[in-house]
């Protein structure tokens, strides 16, 4: 049986508004009056109300004292104060006090009826809206899956269920996130399978199918528009789609979308290969025979990303772009504030690259510190820590300040990553690569029913150190694990944020234009 609503209602003239607790009792609502601020305090202490309406002037304790003693009772109790007195500053200390509703008097019913249902009943109703939405929906994007040929369609299906996601997160519906989670595997299920018919046809000669990829991004979406503006570009190191989506939110009133494109990011989805190929307008492969000083191996020592701003340079240079140009990556807030700092010196040039390794940084902390975790713990903590974190960053601080400034901004990532919970066994040796989610070496050996295999790297413009050297992918939530320590290595790694894999959340992000609203 489903608990009624529960009112408080304080009046001093409470026997006169006898057909108004009437009208509510028949709508199933339960009404209990006090006459006095006393006896609603009283009350207060003694009961848990849903509402309370309180009359503003009462003989003893007035209206706005009893506010204040029931909201130190009952601090997340909504309060409706209701009132003769239209005196600015009645309003003003009311509102001042946290009040949910203010009404004047004579008040009707139906007046009643709507603060109730905008304070109570609202959340109710947006759930019960959101699910039937959802439910109504549900079988066509089942149909979507099942239909979808090409990488718009799947951009499609995965931009309409991280739009479901938001959705339920914001309404707090209850019961169909585990439908919508279901759904969204499913996607991913199919959407692997789709790679694997597609990604080799994209990279060979004359291909009209392959979409938008890393190494294309600068070359189509940053540098045409440096003939007329000026162009600052944020790198958010493994941002997903759905944490770019509350970024986005969050500057709405700072910056307007002019674009929005979802790319695909190249696999292995690793900042080594995805970013290094951004900056260099090239496919990893290529990278590594043209510019052998830029590239490091997996096997080898060194940083794996310290040439961007040479990539970078050597990328204009082929396109005879003589923009100036300047390059920052960020690792820390100390770094961050030091940028703020200087953000006039930006605007000296044509073109800014800002790399900002935060939620990178974030994803490997979840892996190896249990606190983070728990802060962390599924796809919706994390988007709220990502929010969290951006509300306080000097980032946020720094597009503030840009706004005031003519100019375009892009916001784009390498990769995103997707959280792994199903362990695949793979056998591999000593130099086998130790990412979770994908894996390069010599005498693989594994389901090849589990993975995605590209036993012939340069078909896709990937480098293969040795002429037996071959790649493999884990597809949707997998995590690839040796039989050594198979168990301690499994717990440890269920549930972590991964990426360098096939997924919808690793593969398919953003690169957005903006503009100042100003």
């Amino acid at each position: 049986m489903t608990r009624k609503i529960h009112i408080l209602w304080t009046d001093d003239e409470i026997d006169l508004l006898k057909p108004y607790i009437l009208f509510l009792e028949e709508r199933d609502y339960r009404v209990t009056t006090a006459a006095n601020g006393t006896d609603a305090i009283m009350l207060v202490q003694e009961n848990d109300f849903d509402l309370i309406f309180l009359d503003e002037n009462m003989p003893g304790l007035s209206g706005l004292e009893t506010l204040d003693e029931i909201k130190n009772l009952a601090p997340s109790t909504p309060v409706v104060m209701i009132t003769k007195n239209e005196e600015e500053d009645i309003m003003d200390e009311a509102l001042g006090s946290k009040i949910s509703d203010y009404l004047i008097k004579p008040v009707n019913p139906k007046q009643i009826l709507l603060s109730i249902k905008k304070n109570i009943d609202t959340k109710r109703l947006v759930t019960e809206k959101t699910t039937s939405s959802y439910q109504s929906q549900f079988g066509q994007i089942g149909l979507q899956i099942n239909q979808a040929a090409s990488f718009e369609d799947w951009v499609k299906i995965y931009t309409r269920l991280v739009y479901w996601e938001k959705e339920f997160e914001e309404s707090g519906t209850g019961g169909m996130e585990e439908v919508l989670r279901l759904q969204k595997s499913e996607a991913n299920n199919e959407f692997a399978r789709f790679i694997r018919s597609n990604y080799l046809h994209w990279f060979k000669g004359g291909s009209d199918t392959r979409p938008l990829v890393s190494p294309d991004v600068f070359t189509q979406k940053v540098f045409p528009m440096l003939d007329q503006n000026r162009v600052v570009v944020l790198v958010i190191d493994n941002l997903r789609y759905d944490q770019w989506k509350i970024i986005e939110q969050e500057i709405a009133e700072l910056f307007r979308t002019e674009e929005e494109t979802v790319f695909c990011s190249i696999l292995p989805t690793a900042t080594q290969f995805a970013r290094n190929a951004m900056f260099a307008g090239l496919m990893p492969g290529e990278i590594r025979e043209r510019y052998p000083q830029f590239w490091v191996d997996e096997n080898e020592e060194g940083g794996k990303n310290a040439f961007e701003e040479d990539l970078c340079m050597a990328q204009m240079q082929r396109l005879g772009i003589r923009a100036s140009f300047h390059y920052e990556k960020i690792n820390n807030q100390r770094a961050g504030k030091k940028l703020l700092e200087r953000t006039a010196d930006l605007l000296n040039f044509d073109l800014n690259i800002l790399v900002y390794n935060f939620v990178d940084m974030l994803s490997h902390a979840r892996t190896e510190i249990e606190m983070i975790r728990e802060l962390a713990f599924d796809e919706s903590a994390y988007r709220s820590l990502i929010h969290s974190w951006f509300q306080h960053s000097y980032l946020n601080d720094l597009l503030k300040q840009l706004t005031q400034h003519e100019l375009k901004l892009v916001i784009t990532t390498d990769h995103g990553a997707v959280r792994v919970t199903n362990p695949v066994k793979v056998i591999g040796d000593r130099n086998t690569s130790v990412n979770l989610r994908y894996k390069q070496g010599k005498n693989l050996n594994y389901n090849p029913k589990e993975v995605f295999e590209v036993l012939k790297p340069g078909e896709v413009f990937l480098p293969s150190p040795h002429m037996s050297t071959s790649y493999i992918f884990a597809m949707n939530n997998d995590f690839m694990v040796y039989p050594n320590n198979y168990n301690h290595f499994v717990n440890h790694y269920r549930n972590t944020f991964q990426h360098g894999g096939i997924s919808m959340e690793e593969m398919l992000v953003p690169v957005s234009i903006l503009t100042p609203t100003r």
